[in-house]
């Protein structure tokens, strides 16, 4: 094992380290660029090595303003190191995108968080945007008393035309205290435990899934799922990292483990791993056992790692002689910080089909083989004890970067190769660069037509040839993760009471595809789910970080549609013989908020939910700034509250119960109009998002889903915060989506 070091250095504003910038070459291979980065004053700047003095200029610089998003990428390897890989790009160019990769997950977070903050700071001037950080060369030469007072008049100026900007749009100051109050609550729903305890084995505490009295199901004793929670005196990361490792080291801690391998590598959050079980912790006379996972992990905001994993089938690894396929129904590991993050608490849950069939052996012994798997954590802990916590294995990527064809001697001869084309090449490249108007800048383009690693970098990656993808996909957040489960699960439609009034007749219209049932007991349908299910901010948020229960709803859902069509649909509300248009038509008062969630695959989904308000915009301050705001002001205020009410282990975990900003993790697109106004937002924007639908859709005719919507309170003028409106989808089903031309046709 061995100890991370760090050069990572955050102070005032200012964020500054080591990072790898990522890039493909002319043949399609993706290899890494050591660079120091510093960011300051909205300024993202790269050099080479590290400065010496403030004066120093950079290689490459470039403006971070409110038009640049940053995702999350995951986990991914290029000439056998691993990274983690984030990336920020143009929402108004996606063609103007930086790939960037971290040594280890804490400093990636911290460089994602800042870049956002820093995004998210009032922005400049849209018509400056993207400028290098460089002074004109023909200032250069000017007396230096001449640039000062040019520099000074030149951002006062700026700030007088963003001002005006801002005054015009009618956006107010968003950022004043975004960052600076945290949510202290982990769940902004209020709902029943899961679980309950049932033993304490080892220092761990052992838990059983409760039953759900509403329910008619029952839980099947043939694989119950278990839980055991500990303690364990390490980092989240280092136990993360610890728990992701197929290597020799995890011999050292499960005792289950003989073999693994990853079989594919689908993007940096989501693979598919293949793990042998030894036969020593067995029962007697039982043949070994082997699994096949997809494994998700993700971050949260607050330091957490979550492990989830699932049975499934794949080509590349069929069932092998002398094995028998256990399934895990589902399982994984949620890791998260305890006492400022020198420990954490580890919860390890599991429901696994051992698919015993032999009549000698008892009903309970799947429970107790699962039982004793749990133990695994303690073994951990014991392990951590001893080597003294902040430490994770050097080979945590075992058997995660794929085979290299090429021999060894080959790799060093073409190393060596294009070790001397870059030596000849690096005068020319630490030539001053001429200023650049995009990220593009910051990716060192001029080597580009050498294609060789620096020579303090290792080999050329021969596995990037596997599709990596250079396509940016803003995700972010952990409340991204959320958003796009929700997606793979929604389908929604809604009668009002309101619109009992209006006549639809028998045919299909926008905005009456998805059947409404109050009683919730239909499958593929909706209803309003209860607001006070949801916690929102106080009138004294600022002061205590206290929530409280949402008493109810500014506006009143009364409509859905859970729509198909073999391309992107957008601006739904303003087709003609929706319910939007024909109140438009009646001239009323009436304004709708629209929804409209959109799942991208081989065929595309939509999700639209209506929501109503009869009550002028000019007396709802916060949704009259939201409506009327611009896109910066939106992303960074409309707030989501997921919650699965009804699921299995694996689907609650993934999708959660805080709230997240979604204009932050996906993309959103603002289409305003007469009556209305509607979001649409691009789960296939998201990398992350796409891994969670993945996940979920073969739960999807099981779960209940319940969300509800709001506009985030920052200032104390806008608090207490109250919601917009809730819903609840009832056992979804994909294959009852309603085709857009058989509605279009009508």
């Amino acid at each position: 094992m061995e100890t991370r070091e760090t050069d990572l250095v955050k102070s005032d504003g200012r964020m500054e380290g080591w990072l790898y910038l990522i890039r493909s070459n002319r043949l399609g291979l993706q290899y890494s660029r050591k660079r120091y980065f510093i960011l300051e004053e909205k300024c993202l700047k790269s050099f080479k090595s590290k400065p010496t003095s403030e004066s120093q200029e950079p290689l490459r610089s470039a403006v971070i303003d409110s038009c640049i998003r940053v995702t999350d990428n995951g986990r991914e390897s290029f000439s056998r190191k691993v990274f983690f890989i984030f990336s920020l790009y143009n929402a108004l160019n996606h063609n103007d995108c930086l790939k960037l990769g971290a040594s280890n997950p804490e400093e990636a977070a911290r460089w994602i968080h800042s870049l956002q903050d820093v995004a998210m700071e009032k922005a400049t001037n849209s018509k400056r945007r993207w400028q290098p950080y460089r002074y004109p060369r023909w200032m250069v030469k000017l007396n230096l008393n001449f640039i000062i007072c040019y520099l000074k008049l030149y951002n006062l100026l700026d700030r007088l035309n963003d001002s005006k900007i801002a005054t015009r749009k009618h956006s107010v100051d968003w950022t004043s205290s975004a960052d600076m109050h945290v949510d202290a609550m982990t769940s902004d729903v209020i709902a029943p435990s899961q679980w309950k305890i049932f033993g304490c084995k080892n220092g761990l505490r052992l838990f059983k899934e409760a039953k759900d009295n509403n329910s008619s199901e029952r839980i099947s004793s043939d694989y119950p799922a278990v839980m055991a929670v500990g303690v364990i005196e390490g980092t989240c990361e280092a136990v993360f990292r610890t728990f992701m490792s197929l290597g020799p080291s995890r011999s050292e801690w499960d005792f289950c483990f003989c073999n693994g391998n990853v079989v594919e590598h689908l993007d940096g959050h989501t693979d598919i791993i293949h793990i042998q079980l030894c036969r020593d912790w067995l029962p007697w006379g039982m043949s070994r056992r082997d699994l096949l996972l997809r494994r998700y992990w993700r971050r949260e905001d607050d330091g957490t790692y979550v492990i989830l994993c699932h049975s499934v089938i794949h080509s590349k690894c069929p069932p092998q002689q002398g094995y028998v396929r256990a399934s895990l129904q589902s399982g994984g590991f949620v890791m998260s910080p305890l006492n400022e993050g020198k420990e954490c608490v580890v919860k390890h849950m599991l429901s696994i089909d051992w698919k015993i069939w032999k009549s000698y052996l008892p009903k309970t012994s799947a429970r107790s083989m699962t039982i004793r798997m749990l133990g695994r954590v303690s073994a951990l802990k014991e392990l951590f004890r001893a080597k003294g916590g902040d430490q994770f294995p050097s080979e945590f990527l075992t058997g995660e970067v794929e085979s290299i064809h090429a021999s060894e001697e080959q790799i060093k001869q073409e190393g060596h190769m294009m070790k001397l084309e870059d030596d000849k090449m690096e005068d020319a490249n630490d030539a001053p660069v001429s200023s650049s108007s995009s990220l593009i800048g910051l990716n060192d383009t001029s080597d580009e037509f050498y294609d060789v690693p620096e020579p303090s970098e290792d080999k050329r990656d021969m596995n990037s040839q596997n599709r990596q993808q250079a396509v940016v996909q803003p995700s972010l957040s952990t409340a991204a993760n959320f958003v796009k489960k929700l997606h793979g699960l929604t389908s929604q439609k809604n009668d009002d009471m309101e619109l009992q009034d209006m006549d639809f007749g028998s045919t299909k219209c926008y905005g009456s595809t998805l059947v409404k049932d109050s009683t919730f007991n239909k499958p593929c349908t909706w209803a309003a789910s209860d607001p006070s299910l949801f916690l929102v901010r106080g009138p004294n948020y600022i002061k205590d970080n206290q929530k409280n229960k949402a008493k109810g709803t500014d506006m009143q859902m009364v409509g859905a549609d859970w729509l198909q069509s073999d391309k992107r649909e957008d601006d739904l509300a303003a087709r003609p013989g929706g319910i939007v248009q024909k109140y438009a038509a009646k001239g009323g008062p009436e304004f709708f908020f629209v929804i409209n969630i959109q799942v991208p695959g081989t065929s595309t989904h939509n999700l639209v939910l209506y929501y109503l308000t009869k009550t002028p915009l000019e007396k709802s301050p916060s949704l009259e700034r939201f409506v009327n705001g611009d896109d910066a002001f939106r992303n960074s205020r409309f707030k989501l509250i997921p919650y699965i009410s009804k699921g299995s282990w694996l689907v609650k975990q993934s999708v959660g119960k805080k709230a997240c900003l979604v204009g932050q993790a996906l993309e959103v697109n603002y289409f305003r109009g007469k009556n209305y106004l509607e979001l649409d937002i691009d789960v296939g924007s998201s990398t992350v998002a796409r891994g969670v639908v993945n996940l979920v859709l073969g739960y999807l005719n099981n779960l209940i889903v319940e969300m509800a919507f709001l506009i985030q309170a920052n200032t104390e003028d806008e608090l207490p915060e109250s919601l917009l409106g809730t819903c609840r989808l009832n056992h979804m089903d994909i294959n009852k989506s309603v085709p857009v031309d058989s509605i279009n046709n009508t």
